[in-house]
């Protein structure tokens, strides 16, 4: 076949075979009488091969050393080609989220956009102190988005405080940055996400941390119910009840139910849920230790007759707790 047909056939221009054969990377086996260039059909399975090869992205030298290797392994040449492709999806990824991040900050001239790439610049450093200056720094408030975002992933703990500082500074905007931290399977960022929920104000905030009560982890549900306890949210009982009993916090969980109780409406319910834990046949010592020194903390009058009954528990060191309080509240 000429030149011509098998470029029709090939879908490969004539152009590009001419240079596949000075490179000698598909030369045609033969000539014909008037020197035109002669494929056989090896030369075009060949050439499909080669193209083949280019769109899988290797340059034409790489392909050329590949088909001439003969101990060329297929396994090998693709998984170079995955680890790179892989790569460069990583980089333009980095790349669409910068933008994006530009974007979301609605700048509205090259000085904004400047200095959100100057943020995101900071806040991607590999060192902390530089993260922590990139967050404080700025005279203006830096977007909730790109906050929010850097907090889910950010895992030393000054830094991760400057994040929530200026979180915080951006109002209800901040709750609706984190949504997708709480619905994360990873358990680090919905921790992450609910310390910095904690930070926030209005009723959206006190919202999703109600909702994080109910979440698997319990490390999760405690921050929730400490920051809840913290606002008034009765909701938060049974989980600083837990909190109290099991720790940790429970000197917290403790002070907290102690102010919930003052709500005459709470005091007894309360109180019942202490004394009930108490009396758990399940309650192991330490727990009901913690729950006795938590008595001190609700009001003394409503406290007064349990802590009695509780100075001459079986427990001496439950009794000697219990025996300080009423001296103390007496």
């Amino acid at each position: 076949m000429l030149i011509g047909e098998v470029a029709r056939r090939s879908g490969v221009s004539a152009r590009m075979l001419r240079h596949y054969d000075t490179l000698g990377l598909v030369r045609p086996t033969g000539r014909t009488v008037g020197g035109y260039r002669e494929y056989t059909p090896e030369d075009v399975r060949r050439i499909l091969h080669v193209e083949g090869l280019r769109s899988l992205g290797l340059s034409l030298r790489q392909i050329a050393r590949t088909l001439d290797d003969p101990g060329f392994s297929p396994a090998a040449l693709v998984g170079d080609l995955i680890r790179k492709t892989e790569e460069r999806l990583t980089r333009e990824r980095e790349l669409l989220d910068r933008l994006h991040a530009v974007d979301a900050a609605a700048p509205t001239g090259w000085e904004d956009v400047a200095r959100i790439i100057e943020l995101l610049h900071g806040l991607g450093s590999p060192h902390a102190a530089r993260r922590q200056q990139a967050v404080l720094a700025p005279a203006e408030p830096v977007p909730a988005e790109l906050l929010a975002e850097a907090v889910l992933t950010e895992a030393d703990p000054n830094v991760a405080g400057a994040l929530r500082w200026a979180l915080a500074r951006t109002g209800a905007d901040g709750v609706a940055s984190l949504a997708s931290g709480m619905a994360s399977e990873d358990v680090d960022i919905r921790r992450r996400t609910v310390l910095a929920i904690a930070e926030l104000p209005g009723e959206e905030a006190t919202a999703a941390l109600t909702d994080a009560l109910g979440d698997s982890d319990p490390a999760i549900r405690r921050q929730a119910a400490l920051a809840l306890g913290a606002r008034g949210v009765t909701e938060a009982v049974p989980t600083l009840l837990t909190t109290v009993a099991e720790g940790p916090n429970d000197v917290e969980a403790a002070e907290l139910l102690g102010t919930l109780a003052r709500d005459a409406d709470w005091t007894d319910r309360i109180l019942d849920a202490l004394v009930d834990r108490l009396g758990a046949p399940a309650a192991d010592p330490a727990a009901r230790r913690r729950l006795t020194q938590a008595l001190g903390e609700m009001p003394g009058a409503a406290a007064l007759p349990v802590l009695r009954r509780l100075a001459h528990d079986d427990d001496r060191p439950v009794a000697l707790i219990a025996s300080a309080l009423v001296r103390k509240l007496s």
